[in-house]
């Protein structure tokens, strides 16, 4: 990249590149990718190994574990049926997942699972799509007989136990209460994860099959997938949780015979990709561009509008935001953008570099993906380092700060 012909200076890149280089260096992060985009240029760094110790360097292409950065991408499949009218936002949900008619509420989200009340409306596809559907995973109720039997039904992404089937998954579900009224509140997660067994009942498609035709292929996405092939595993790094009293790497999942290594029994919307920088600089690049690559268009911009624009009232967004400040201990200062869209956090306010408008998601896996349609910037930026211990956030918030330095326009 040249000095002035792309509005990022050459001396704020380098900055960029001696911050990562520093978290590597410190070996708390084995290794990782880093790319920026502005307009028609793109920087791509890849420092560090695959596995923590030493052996096969990092590469632009190196296959990562999505985590919770799913979520701003699967989102496309439902927003797809929306721009084709095969689903509307505001439709009632129950006669394609009837699984989830008649809902009970809990009376009080601490109580026993049998004391509730009839749900006051259905759950309708802008529930899912908002997170307000009325379950979710909440930090600030764990303890709760509700939480427990989320946990307990397997309903959640659980290493190294996998979640089962997508039928049988909404049939656990099915069997709990919600914990708040539908679109009452803004909850994590496990709408997404709805959202994928309604796109796939819908289509009559497995989810990942329509992903693919619709978004993927047309994208160029070629490495994005629920898990990585034997001809690609050798791309995919050892993912570590590190142990937060000593620091020690503890291997989360291996390559090999980990997780990611088969087609899983659920394709997971919220938090089951895996994918490359360059892949997902291709997504969200045409988020940026309104719908459109290339002369092709993905989704309609309205559709692209209303994922990245806020979607919660001033209430939801209160609870969001109060879950987010007061759990920045654990948070590691992330998640307190404000506001949330369709499948991804919306900046509501300047609380750092960033300005309003920002959009994006992290993961729990070590990864973070924005786009600024104000400085018509994307920044990805990928480790193999999960959140027990707070580095990876770190450096991702080193990341956005330093890059934000390099922009020179």
């Amino acid at each position: 990249m040249k000095n002035g012909d792309n509005g990022l200076s050459s001396a704020g890149l380098r900055r960029v590149r001696g911050v990562l280089e520093r978290h590597v260096e410190s070996g708390k992060i084995p290794g990782l990718v880093a790319l920026v985009g502005h307009g028609e240029h793109t920087h791509i760094e890849a420092l560090g190994t695959l596995h923590h110790g030493g052996g096969a360097p990092m590469r632009p292409d190196t296959i990562f574990r999505m985590a919770s950065t799913s979520k701003p991408v699967a989102i496309a499949a439902a927003m797809v049926l929306v721009d084709e009218c095969r689903l509307r936002l505001d439709d009632p949900i129950q006669s394609w997942l009837p699984e989830l008619a008649d809902r009970q509420v809990l009376t009080r989200v601490d109580g026993p699972l049998e004391d509730t009340v009839p749900a006051r409306r259905p759950i309708t596809v802008r529930d899912l799509l908002s997170s307000t559907f009325g379950l979710g995973m909440d930090m600030t109720s764990l303890g709760t007989p509700i939480m427990d039997a989320i946990f307990a039904q397997g309903l959640t992404p659980n290493l190294p136990e996998p979640m089962p089937a997508p039928d049988e998954w909404l049939r656990r579900l099915g069997e709990l209460p919600l914990m708040y009224q539908p679109g009452e509140r803004w909850q994590y997660h496990i709408s997404h994860d709805v959202l994928g067994v309604l796109v796939a009942r819908v289509t009559g498609q497995p989810l990942e099959t329509f992903l693919h035709e619709r978004i993927f292929e047309p994208l160029g996405m070629v490495d994005t997938a629920f898990h990585v092939p034997p001809g690609k595993i050798d791309r995919l790094p050892t993912l570590y949780a590190p142990d937060p009293q000593t620091g020690q790497m503890v291997v989360w999942d291996a390559p090999q015979g980990g997780r990611w290594s088969q087609p899983p029994a659920f394709p997971s919307s919220g938090g089951g990709l895996v994918s490359t920088a360059q892949d997902y600089h291709a997504y969200f690049q045409m988020l940026l561009n309104g719908g459109t690559h290339r002369g092709r268009r993905i989704l309609s911009r309205p559709a692209v509008e209303l994922m990245t624009t806020n979607q919660l009232t001033a209430a939801q967004q209160a609870a969001r935001h109060t879950l987010a400040v007061d759990n920045v201990h654990l948070s590691h200062g992330q998640g307190q953008q404000g506001g949330w869209g369709f499948g991804m956090a919306v900046r509501t306010y300047r609380g750092d570099y960033a300005p309003v408008g920002q959009f994006g998601w992290d993961g729990g896996a070590g990864t973070a993906t924005y786009a600024d349609p104000v400085n018509r910037l994307v920044g990805i930026l990928l480790t193999q380092v999960g959140a027990s211990t707070p580095d990876s956030m770190r450096l991702i918030q080193d990341f956005w700060t330093t890059l934000y330095q390099a922009i020179d326009d």
